[in-house]
């Protein structure tokens, strides 16, 4: 039995959609969203509860990368299968034109009983139909904004494609509300599997922030017997979802799945990437760019101090489901296929403290962050790591006041993620030796400790435990 629905966590989400169609109940007249977020993080979801909720009749649309009569042709499947007055229309014929399916549901909505229509994957529907901005323009200019009760809303997952809709000079800019769905915090994910810290964050390295992977927990669940029992079936979610989301973000790049799968090797420099993808030098670094600009699915990072130091990039998987599973499922595929979970999860488990020390690293920043601007860090804004070119001088922590260095650093600090022995003497003593590396310290600038299994020594000056990177998402 799961432990819950796959529907948790999406209040603030779903008030502000019920909002929106408040308004449009109110007024008389139409609503336009924009609704983005990762893939596989529960928008279509939301959208089918939100729809649920309202009790309002709705047209629920996917595109799927059809031609573009094929796209016009499935939409009006999508509208006569809907509870709408007109669906008898729709099913007796071609609609004609994206103009005309629009104006058809329109007609039919009246302040009493506003439609609701629900574009999906938006972003295949403009690169297959590349003048439906216009028409979406058209339509909320002269048809919805002040004279048709319909909440029109886009959704999709191509992030950097659904915020340029609102950018100067795009048809609908300046005509879209926008809202963000993110994935799940670590936070969240605990309240949903009911596990304590530890357990929680553990849980969060392997399925991150997508609810659907966390519908899979049930209630005997920890890490371990978790991973068995999804490893036992080829299909599960924690095995095809890393796969679409490859085949969905790359669909024509073999190049860009080799970059993105040595990364999630574990190579963070160029040159490794380099030596582990079959690219060449100027297409990694074009290939490199869109990841982390228009995919948003890697992180780069720069040493963070006084001093810029541009040369000295690393690379990372940005998700922590899609990073566990290019590190541990990506390459092992076959032998889950073939029944032989059980090897799988032996390596898993060999690996599995290195792995969760390196890979708790951007959560313990990101949670610090949340806690800013706070006291104990000094003036600090922002937390980064720093680390020299030989990798011999290695920072977990460093806190200061600018986005990309800073002058004076406020702190730095040790994170130690382990299985059972606690942050010790040695600990302390390599921090303190690896404070003076990083531009920007002095002898009295802060020490940061964060342990998953306490501190056996003094001399800290701020303390941090599982617990307390778990309530900075809270």
């Amino acid at each position: 039995m799961l432990l819950v629905s796959s529907f948790f966590g999406r209040q603030q989400e779903l008030a502000k959609l019920e909002a929106a169609l408040e308004t449009v109940r109110r007024t008389g007249g139409g609503q336009f969203l924009s609704v983005r977020g990762r893939r596989q993080v529960g928008k279509s979801r939301l959208m089918e509860e939100f729809i649920a909720r309202s009790g309002e009749k709705a047209v629920f649309y996917v595109a799927s990368q059809l031609q573009a009569d094929e796209e016009l042709g499935a939409f009006r499947e999508a509208v006569a299968a809907s509870p709408t007055d007109v669906a008898a229309a729709a099913a007796a014929g071609p609609l004609g034109s994206w103009q005309a399916a629009l104006a058809l549901l329109a007609g039919e909505a009246t302040q009493d009983q506003p439609i609701i229509i629900i574009v999906d994957e938006f972003p295949y529907l403009a690169e297959s139909h590349p003048p439906i901005e216009g028409i979406m323009q058209t339509y909320w200019d002269r048809t919805l904004e002040n004279k048709s009760p319909v909440l029109l809303i886009l959704v999709g997952s191509d992030i950097s494609m659904m915020e340029s809709l609102s950018t100067y000079g795009r048809p609908l800019y300046n005509r879209l509300t926008e809202q963000v769905i993110d994935p799940l915090s670590p936070a969240e994910v605990a309240a949903m599997l009911n596990l304590d810290a530890r357990a929680a964050l553990g849980a969060y390295l392997v399925i991150g922030g997508f609810p659907r992977l966390a519908s899979r927990w049930q209630r005997s669940d920890d890490m371990w017997k978790f991973l068995k029992r999804e490893l036992d079936d080829p299909e599960s979610s924690l095995i095809v979802i890393g796969e679409r989301m490859l085949a969905a973000e790359f669909p024509a790049g073999l190049k860009a799945q080799s970059v993105i799968k040595a990364i999630g090797s574990g190579e963070r420099t160029f040159s490794g990437i380099l030596q582990h993808s079959d690219v060449s030098a100027k297409t990694l670094s074009e290939t490199l760019d869109s990841m982390e600009q228009k995919k948003r699915v890697i992180d780069k990072a720069l040493p963070y101090s006084s001093r810029s130091h541009p040369k000295l990039s690393r690379y990372s998987v940005s998700e922590p489901y899609l990073r566990f599973w290019l590190r541990f499922i990506e390459g092992n595929i076959t032998t889950v296929q073939r029944g032989r979970g059980d090897v799988l999860l032996n390596r898993i488990k060999e690996g599995w403290l290195p792995y969760q020390g390196r890979a708790i690293e951007p959560i313990v920043r990101r949670g610090i962050e949340k806690l800013l601007p706070d006291e104990r860090f000094g003036d600090a804004l922002f937390v980064g790591g720093y680390w020299n070119r030989d990798n011999s001088v290695a920072v977990d922590l460093v806190g200061g006041r600018e986005e990309t260095r800073s002058d004076p650093v406020d702190f730095v600090g040790a994170i130690k993620w382990r299985g059972k022995s606690a942050f010790g003497r040695s600990d302390l003593a390599q921090l303190s030796a690896f404070r003076s590396s990083v531009s920007g310290t002095n002898a009295d600038t802060r020490l940061i400790g964060v342990s998953r299994t306490g501190f056996s020594v003094a001399g800290l000056d701020v303390e941090l435990t599982a617990e307390d990177i778990l309530a900075a998402y809270a």
